[in-house]
């Protein structure tokens, strides 16, 4: 008896090293630093996409995440990179965002950003501004230099003004598809009879007005964490609207305990699923993985609401989540080792 209680002694203390060495492993980062971009997610197919249009997206979103990954080889700070990266995408009329801001129902362009560190959960957002070129710096701008975390409209465009930000001219936000997109889309208005706020306009891009984003998420060298998000918001929207990008906790949230990141999609589900705060929660409280989180939130959880979209995601460890529930996310990704992912489709 003495020997099978000793056995079953060592038996258990042996399992319980085994899941000691299990956490401990866990924690150990596997990169020391990395970056994660999107560039919006929606109903986007291969065979609505030329090659050179493909190839178009492609060299961008490497342009993009290699400005960003440039930095943190250097040991710079992530939020440094993320600003970076996004002024890529911010001024190219490719993505929702800054230069090719979509158009409202005024045919205007009002655009939404925010920003958040995960060393000391400082944040900034702006929305509904019309006049700078790039929305991300004017988050990081309210994060830095204000006692705020999210300004909004003729007040943001100002604080901007008034901290140096480039400032433009509507006509600087004017490209021709973005403004087609406006019209073909009124023009489907007027022909329902009885309009459905649900349905969708399609393009040839993204075949979705409501799915133009872009993001970024970083780690650094230091460990920290910070997640960026820029948009267009949604085409031929009313009324001031503003979706998730600028809400703190929804479009974006970064918190050097667990994981930073940043959305894409229909901004009103994402709101209401908390959806980036609800990633880290899963993984501080539930001690999940980062994919199991992200793939619990995205196809679980936001699916049953009815929402579409996707999401970038950075764990402390330097792991990386690309999470969608549509046909295709804009993406690309580089860790410590410069290994580069590009892609568009869901594959």
């Amino acid at each position: 008896m003495k020997q099978i209680a000793t056995i079953l002694i060592l038996l258990l203390f042996l399992n319980s090293c085994k899941n000691n060495k299990e956490k401990i492993t866990k924690d150990i980062k596997q990169n020391e630093f990395a970056i994660i971009i999107h560039g919006g997610a929606g109903t986007i197919l291969k065979k609505n996409m030329t090659s050179a249009k493909e190839n178009k997206y492609l060299q961008k979103l490497e342009e993009a995440i290699k400005a960003g990954y440039s930095i943190l080889k250097k040991g710079g700070s992530s939020t440094k990179a993320v600003e970076a990266s996004i002024h890529i995408m911010e001024n190219s009329p490719l993505f929702n965002a800054g230069k090719g801001a979509v158009f409202t129902n005024t045919e205007t362009n009002e655009m939404d950003a925010s920003i958040m560190e995960g060393k000391t959960l400082n944040a900034g957002a702006v929305a509904g501004i019309k006049t700078v070129k790039n929305p991300i710096s004017a988050a990081i701008k309210v994060m830095n230099n204000s006692n705020h975390v999210l300004l909004s409209g003729v007040g943001a465009d100002n604080f901007a003004k008034e901290k140096g930000l480039e400032i433009m001219d509507a006509n600087y936000f004017y490209t021709e598809k973005r403004f087609k997109s406006l019209l073909r889309i009124k023009d489907k208005e007027k022909t329902q009879l009885d309009h459905d706020e649900k349905s969708a306009f399609y393009d040839t891009d993204i075949k979705d007005s409501k799915f133009g984003t872009v993001g970024c998420v970083a780690l650094d060298k230091q460990g920290n964490i910070t997640a960026g998000t820029s948009t267009g918001g949604m085409t031929n929207k009313r009324w001031n609207r503003i979706g998730d990008s600028p809400i703190i906790g929804a479009g974006t949230y970064a918190n050097n305990a667990t994981c930073g990141v940043s959305s894409t999609g229909w901004g009103e589900y994402f709101i209401r699923g908390v959806v980036a705060y609800d990633i880290a929660a899963q993984i501080e409280y539930k001690n999940v993985s980062l994919k199991e989180a992200t793939n619990d939130v995205i196809q679980n959880k936001l699916t049953k609401l009815g929402g579409t979209g996707g999401v970038i995601a950075i764990d402390k460890n330097g792991n990386m989540s690309f999470e969608f529930n549509t046909a295709g996310m804009y993406r690309a990704s580089m860790n410590d080792k410069g290994d580069l992912v590009v892609k568009i489709y869901n594959d």
